[in-house]
């Protein structure tokens, strides 16, 4: 919507309507501080079914709970009203689209398109097709994406929690053994991941930073220096910690104390505030996110349909 489109928008949760708002209030508060030019918003209309929402449009964002059979229902409802044009894209953080796409009626108009929250600051967009999807759906989604200042990666092969989340489990995984084990508290990884390698990780990544840290030599270098420590016993990644009543009392208590009086709407804020803060300094520089944020703004802005 706040890239020209127009937007029809269905949720038959009974809170909806205070959400759209909260979400929208804090993405027109952010969006123009790091997208340049933006168009004049387009209309958004609520409606009262899936069928209102999905007539006659060009995109369809299922972002429906993470329960097959609801959006196996959700999906068949959608292509009885949509047309067979229409890309169908899916907010599904774990589901492949081979799921999806189990009961339709039209499998290659069906892929994942994995965005990040918050979405209104985050441009990446995990694209992810089977072998069903369509070319020309793939090569849609991809141009439609780019086109409101999305950056989409096309997935090479489809496999459950997509890339994103399968690196964030990894992480979260070890990070509750640590918790349990007592080698650390939940602030404790938080400062070592926003005083250290997530600084690094937001502008060169993994594997770049890791480039670096093997010197003039590079990559070639660092995997001969550090890659027999892969084979030490330091991680416990593939264990799963048993998240019993002890320790989600302990990871609950340390992160209520980590939080302090700051309420979950206050650290949106102030998320949202250092997002726009580190994105607009990587725009200066011209790298990483930013580097993708200078090339949006150097394209012209067009309205898009709905």
């Amino acid at each position: 919507m706040l890239n020209g489109w127009e937007v029809r928008y269905f949720d038959p949760a009974p809170t909806a309507d205070e959400t759209l708002a909260r979400t929208l209030e804090k993405a027109r508060r952010w969006v123009p501080e790091i997208y340049d030019g933006l168009p004049a918003e387009g209309q958004l209309t609520t409606v009262a079914t899936i069928e209102e929402a999905v007539v006659g449009v060009d995109w369809v964002q299922e972002s429906t709970p993470e329960r097959l059979p609801v959006k196996h229902k959700v999906i068949a409802t959608i292509q009885q009203a949509c047309p067979a044009s229409a890309v169908i894209g899916s907010s599904t953080s774990g589901f492949m689209p081979s799921e999806l796409q189990a009961q339709s009626q039209r499998p290659e108009q069906i892929l994942v398109t994995h965005p990040y929250n918050p979405v209104y600051l985050l441009p990446i967009v995990e694209c992810v097709p089977s072998p069903a999807t369509s070319a020309s759906t793939l090569d849609s989604a991809m141009a439609t994406l780019e086109s409101i200042g999305m950056k989409p990666v096309a997935v090479g092969a489809e496999v459950p929690a997509h890339i994103g989340d399968r690196l964030m489990e990894a992480l979260w995984r070890e990070a509750l053994w640590l918790v349990k084990d007592g080698v650390a508290t939940t602030e404790q990884i938080d400062d070592i991941m926003t005083h250290g390698f997530g600084l690094r990780w937001a502008q060169k990544g993994l594997f770049e930073t890791y480039r670096v840290a093997g010197g003039e030599a590079g990559m070639q270098h660092f995997l001969e220096q550090f890659g027999p420590c892969l084979s030490w016993p330091w991680t416990k990644l593939m264990d799963v910690p048993d998240l019993d009543d002890e320790l989600i009392g302990r990871i609950v208590e340390q992160s209520d104390a980590q939080a302090g009086d700051r309420s979950v709407s206050t650290l949106e804020a102030e998320r949202d505030a250092n997002l726009v803060a580190l994105l607009k300094v990587l725009r200066e520089q011209d790298t990483a996110a930013g580097a993708f944020l200078n090339r949006v703004a150097a394209k012209p802005q067009t309205r898009s349909p709905q």
